[in-house]
């Protein structure tokens, strides 16, 4: 692949992982118009990868006490801080993940994969976005967060799987829907991102097992070391601001591309 196509897709996934912009949506638009070839599932897993490591690092504090509560619920302890994280993370996985098995079986997966779809659901997961900031309550932080709520931020993550919705995005509506502050709705949707990547990238893992070469190998590594320095910096910039700017910028960008693609798709 060459380098600059490499590059240029490892950013567009770090800087949009996190974004509730969609990254799927910008990685399938890239060469739907621009004609560059399609990266392939190799590179796709690679550059996820170097964003699960960004999202790690960024919240290794949580992470570390998830894993820790991981061990808690083992042993039958549900009440300690960590036990109640990981089973929140567990309970918010299941939906996406069974939803996403469903779409791979029946091949709606690729059929979703067009412009038209990423057009639609930029423009209205978007417009439903700056719904749910404007109008949703800030009474509850992440320390709030049931197995309820876990459940119910996860079957807004299974929206996810259609093109262009945003993951982040979807889990952040969510999130403010149910009362979260804007910081802790962005944080759970963070976290939750972390076993759905991993779930995927099993997935998509197993799909590419003993095809890929040597090259592909140098070419994967190169993307996930600039998936991840792209994917941290966009992470911490988008915390740091929601201190003192709503999603509000973010639904604009949504609105502009969504219709541009939807002139684009039907003219």
């Amino acid at each position: 692949m060459p380098m600059l196509q490499l590059i240029l897709l490892a950013l567009i996934q770090g800087i949009t992982e996190f974004l509730p912009i969609s990254s799927s949506g910008h990685l399938i638009l890239l060469p739907s118009l621009t004609g560059m070839a399609d990266q392939g599932l190799a590179i796709d897993v690679a550059v996820h990868l170097g964003t699960l490591a960004a999202v790690i690092l960024y919240f290794w504090s949580d992470v570390r006490m998830a894993l820790l509560g991981l061990v808690d619920l083992l042993r039958g302890r549900r009440e300690t801080p960590g036990a109640k994280l990981a089973l929140g993370l567990a309970i918010a996985t299941v939906p996406v993940v069974i939803a996403g098995l469903v779409l791979k079986v029946t091949g709606l997966d690729e059929q979703l994969r067009s412009v038209a779809v990423i057009g639609w659901t930029m423009l209205g997961f978007g417009l439903v976005l700056w719904w749910a900031d404007q109008k949703g309550a800030e009474v509850r932080t992440e320390a709030d967060w049931t197995p309820m709520q876990a459940l119910k931020m996860g079957l807004w993550q299974m929206l996810a799987l259609i093109p262009g919705t945003s993951r982040s995005g979807i889990c952040i509506t969510g999130g403010r829907f149910m009362g979260y502050t804007r910081h802790d709705a962005a944080k759970l949707s963070m976290l939750m991102s972390i076993p759905t990547i991993l779930a995927s990238g099993v997935l998509l893992a197993a799909d590419v097992a003993g095809q890929a070469d040597a090259q592909v190998a140098i070419d994967g590594l190169i993307g996930a070391i600039f998936a991840f320095g792209a994917a941290l910096a966009a992470l911490t910039l988008m915390m740091k601001l929601l201190q003192s700017v709503s999603f509000t910028p973010y639904v604009i960008y949504r609105v502009l591309l969504g219709a541009g693609l939807l002139w684009y798709a039907y003219t």
